[in-house]
């Protein structure tokens, strides 16, 4: 039975349905557009890094149907939800761990084992901005547990050669966080960046880098969330309401 501190909301136009905290961290729409953007295979083992209460680890599962997700999250209570919405949406591919990311060493976990890592880090760098008094909400949208760096050490541990590493990160530290993939050795290779409305500068960015790949970059067509206020364009609405099956690249 379902806590009153959680709510069930659903997603792809209700293929999905998911609990998660009344008033701790609830995920965004980003975190919805990552699990269309990053291209998922039948082959694939993914690793999703920060994986709150499932919903991207639930989304591949459905649309990509990969041999194996294993869902990593430090937070006990967002654990327990994500493991329990795996089986709500009857996904046995999915597999849980309680753990911090920043571990050397995470049983369970095999380094270099994976096709596709999936993140989405916190926006905010430490000490900036306004805190949440809400200490959920404090570790998933600042880096006060683990740093965007971290996050990216984590990809390139876990990924094997040639792997992809998909993340959704905040459009204004857009060059940090190429530059920290490229340094790890987890080359961009698509980019695209979600503006609110045309005319608006960009919210947020989505890049999928290769472990070991080249320097050649595809800057995809930018994706308006807005035609107009309250409004989603033709895209985003299909993006977000359609639960069909995809297909990876």
């Amino acid at each position: 039975m379902k806590s009153t501190n959680e709510t069930v909301d659903s997603i792809l136009g209700g293929a999905l349905t998911l609990v998660q905290p009344r008033d701790g961290y609830r995920f965004s729409i980003d975190a919805i557009l990552l699990g269309r953007f990053a291209r998922v295979r039948a082959r694939d083992r993914v690793l999703d890094l920060g994986a709150g209460c499932g919903v991207i680890s639930v989304m591949l599962a459905a649309l990509g149907r990969p041999r194996e997700i294993v869902a990593i999250e430090i937070q006990p209570e967002l654990a327990a939800i994500a493991e329990s919405n795996a089986a709500r949406n009857q996904i046995n591919s999915i597999r849980v761990i309680h753990a911090d990311l920043r571990t050397r060493r995470i049983a369970g976990l095999t380094p270099a084992s994976f096709d596709l890592i999936v993140a989405n880090p916190p926006y905010r760098a430490l000490s900036t901005g306004r805190e949440s008094p809400n200490a959920s909400r404090r570790v998933a949208r600042a880096e006060s547990a683990a740093t965007l760096a971290e996050f990216v050490g984590a990809a390139k541990r876990y990924a094997a050669n040639g792997a992809k590493a998909a993340f959704v990160f905040d459009a204004i530290r857009s060059a940090e966080l190429l530059r920290c993939l490229s340094t790890n050795s987890l080359e961009p290779k698509r980019i695209r960046f979600v503006h609110p409305h045309a005319g608006a500068p960009a919210s947020t960015i989505m890049v999928e880098a290769r472990k070991g790949g080249g320097v050649e970059v595809l800057v995809e067509p930018p994706l308006m969330l807005y035609d107009r206020p309250g409004v989603y364009s033709n895209e985003a609405r299909e993006l977000m309401q359609d639960g069909s099956p995809t297909r990876g690249g």
